[in-house]
């Protein structure tokens, strides 16, 4: 009986997938490497993971669909990569009786740094400098605004969130603070609201919450009336949290200064989207706990988690 073998579909992970191969080995795995740059498709994933005994997910639609098909092959165990889980349906591995967990906690730094840059970014306009200089040999010299003494509206403090705060006030800002479960942490000192209450007061709006039905839209259309005109909005959560629609809006009538967004509704963002034509608008993709760093340690966690699921041994 050979070895049990592993699929990865995460693709920071598959960036560095020869680092892994010893860690796999050290726990008598093999591996196969999808070909992958964002997610694969159902029908992919119904072709590809029924053939392998573990399953390393990364943003893929880990439907219902998927997993049915996938148990009635070899899967046995599943590991959802990174964080998020809104790509998951953990009820339906429950069902069908296949082990399942996430690695959480792991990139709260990595997504607070990205969330910091975009937002000194929003600020003092670097990124726009940067672009215009390169693409019109321009010369710009555009007045941003300080972080110091400024309002930041954190939606979500669990890890990234509470991190991020920390960040915003070593820079000299004000953070409050948005989640239904919100815990003090030690040594971040913000003040915590009910949303939308206290929006009009925010000089930047920054997601950093999971995916769910409460947070799915929170950014809409009838949220417009309630901002500080000139925000700035930042999201490094998931795309659905914001409303496209309502976000162009925003854009549209300066109730919106500017976005950085690392996420969209529909990844890759599309050639003809036309959040485009803003250009002070940072766009990232979908990388924000992509540091090597972090990507080494999630996926050592990732790779004794299946083991211990398959109940292999060296």
């Amino acid at each position: 009986m050979g070895r049990p073998n592993i699929l990865v579909t995460c693709p920071p992970m598959l960036g560095l997938i020869d680092e892994f191969a010893e860690a796999f080995a050290r726990n008598s795995l093999d591996f196969t490497a999808a070909k992958v740059t964002q997610t694969l498709s159902e029908e992919e994933l119904i072709n590809l993971v029924p053939n392998h005994d573990g399953w390393i997910i990364g943003d893929d639609p880990a439907t219902r669909r998927v997993i049915e098909a996938a148990v009635r092959g070899k899967l046995k165990a599943a590991v959802k990569w990174g964080v998020g889980v809104d790509n998951v349906d953990f009820g339906a591995f429950r069902d069908f009786g296949v082990p399942v967990e996430n690695t959480p906690g792991v990139f709260g730094g990595e997504v607070a740094d990205v969330a910091l840059t975009y937002t000194l970014g929003l600020a003092r306009e670097t990124y726009f400098i940067d672009r215009d200089i390169r693409t019109n040999n321009g010369w710009p010299k555009p007045s941003g605004i300080s972080i110091a003494g400024r309002k930041v509206a954190i939606v979500g403090f669990g890890d990234i969130g509470s991190e991020t705060a920390r960040r915003i006030i070593a820079c000299g800002g004000r953070v409050i603070a948005y989640d239904p479960y919100f815990k003090p942490v030690d040594g971040v000192d913000v003040e915590c609201a009910e949303w939308p209450a206290r929006l009009d007061e925010a000089d930047f709006l920054i997601f950093t919450c999971p995916l769910n039905a409460a947070t799915k839209g929170m950014f809409n259309a009838e949220l417009l009336g309630q901002l500080k005109p000139g925000m700035r909005v930042v999201n490094v959560a998931r795309g659905p949290v914001i409303e496209e629609a309502a976000l162009l809006r925003g854009l549209e009538n300066g109730v919106v200064h500017s976005a950085a967004l690392d996420v969209f509704e529909v990844e890759p963002l599309a050639p003809d989207n036309p959040l485009r034509q803003y250009e002070r608008c940072i766009f990232g993709s979908h990388n924000g706990s992509n540091s090597a760093d972090a990507v080494r340690r999630v996926s050592y966690i990732a790779i004794e988690k299946i083991a211990r699921f398959l109940e292999v041994r060296p």
